[in-house]
């Protein structure tokens, strides 16, 4: 068994490195924080991050069959309300609503 001096000694070793590490990001970002390519990105980025994020999800759908309805329509009544009302909360949940209330009306048949 490690003595208490061994004991405290990792114990502030793991907290400096974990603070190190959490703060490191913080530090290596701030010059960037000027620079024009960043402020390009921050604007564009959320809009790309979705678009990937539906054609990932609905890459393997079957069209031509009956269980591509739900998620085809939640996709709509999503883009639709956050058009809208432009509430994200209230878009996601009418949303997952409507996907829900479709694939277990799809799936019960």
């Amino acid at each position: 068994m490690p003595d208490a001096r061994y004991a405290v000694a990792a114990i502030l070793v793991a907290a400096a490195v974990t603070w190190s590490l959490r703060a490191l990001p913080f530090a290596a970002l701030a010059p960037l924080r000027a620079s024009a390519t960043v402020r390009y990105l921050s604007t564009r980025m959320p809009a790309g991050v979705m678009v990937i994020l539906v054609v990932y999800c609905l890459r393997d759908l079957p069209v031509t069959q009956t269980r591509a309805l739900a998620p085809l329509a939640a996709l709509t009544v999503t883009a639709g309300l956050h058009l809208w009302r432009r509430n994200a909360l209230l878009s996601i949940l009418a949303g997952t609503a409507v996907h829900v209330a479709l694939a277990s009306t799809v799936l019960a048949r």
